[in-house]
């Protein structure tokens, strides 16, 4: 009689054959690699009127032709701030330049060209969403001669005719430590708030970020933001689970601070691909909460520090809490 072999589970056998050498596709054991999340992610479906309000924005952003960065960065608070009519768009098109091992942003060496009519499209989609507070960031565009500056600002502005009671919050790319073309953009812009976000602390540039940016090159961008413009709010952001120690959180979030940043939000890294970084960590809620304390001890005039916080969660709110509002998270909270 034959002998009976034992068998094994699929996931089993990606954990290694003989002395231990995973088998299976390369995808396939980066797949097997990926961390599960914790409980504290969980999230629930909008319903009633936010479930309406969710599919209204969803719509018009469609109908639109426009990119958001909740569909492109596969961010986890899309329901909960489409269910609240909102949305934060991309411009200057739907893949990048930089290939940062983090981000769901298609990269191309050469992107299509802009779209002449996006500025417009963008006013009318904010105008017809009925937004107070609306947050427009961008791909990084290495191929144009200002780093796509002319064109961002064309965008602001053209909201900004159509809507001038909706408030500005523009998240900007580094424009490749362009000094000029971030001079020509911040003059007499219609905003509340400039952000540019560093990413993760310093030591992980190489590891995260493309060549082409760096946490120093981030942290000039911020500064002379900060010098051209101090009637507005600057603003940065962190992610977090990619290997930083919680000092070297709290270092990063003093040196944003030192060059002239106002308003901080820090979250946790979820990879979106099986070809991107793989998460390192998970800190804790309460890890979080004592990130809080911490920025607000250091002067910060607004902070969002959670597990699922983005750069543009809640920005609205984020903007009034900066002014002397109500903290958007209070210590402890997940979301």
């Amino acid at each position: 009689m034959a002998t009976r072999l034992p068998t094994v589970d699929a996931e089993a056998a990606l954990g290694g054959g003989c002395g231990g050498v995973p088998r299976g596709t390369a995808r396939e054991r980066r797949r097997a690699m990926r961390k599960r999340l914790p409980g504290w992610f969980r999230t629930s479906l909008p319903t009633g009127a936010a479930q309406i309000r969710y599919n209204e924005t969803r719509s018009n952003v469609h109908e639109h032709g426009l990119h958001t960065v909740c569909e492109e960065a596969r961010c986890p608070n899309v329901h909960d701030c489409w269910g609240r009519g909102t949305a934060t768009f991309m411009v200057a098109g739907e893949v990048c330049t930089r290939g940062c091992r983090f981000c769901a942003v298609g990269t191309v060496k050469t992107p299509p060209p802009l779209d002449a009519d996006e500025p417009t499209e963008l006013a009318e989609a904010v105008e017809r969403m009925g937004l107070s507070h609306a947050v427009i960031t961008v791909v990084n565009r290495d191929d144009l001669p200002d780093g796509g500056a002319s064109h961002y600002r064309d965008c602001i502005v053209a909201v900004n005719q159509r809507s001038p009671e909706v408030g500005l919050e523009l998240l900007c790319s580094d424009l490749d430590g362009d000094l000029e073309a971030l001079a020509m953009l911040l003059d007499g812009l219609p905003l509340r708030v400039f952000a540019h976000n560093v990413e993760c602390v310093p030591r992980l540039d190489a590891l995260v970020r493309d060549p082409r940016a760096s946490f120093k090159q981030s942290l000039r961008i911020l500064t002379e933001a900060r010098r051209l413009r101090p009637d507005i709010r600057i603003k940065s952001s962190i992610m977090v689970g990619l290997g930083e120690s919680d000092e070297e959180v709290t270092e990063a979030m003093g040196m944003l601070y030192e060059a002239g940043v106002e308003m901080v939000t820090l979250g946790q890294y979820l990879q979106p691909g099986d070809r991107h970084l793989p998460v390192e960590r998970f800190p804790e809620p309460r890890q979080f909460a004592e990130w809080d304390r911490k920025a607000r001890d250091m002067g910060f005039k607004a902070v969002a520090s959670g597990p699922l916080v983005r750069s543009s969660y809640r920005a609205g709110l984020l903007w009034e809490e900066a002014k002397g509002g109500e903290p958007v998270l209070t210590e402890g909270q997940t979301s």
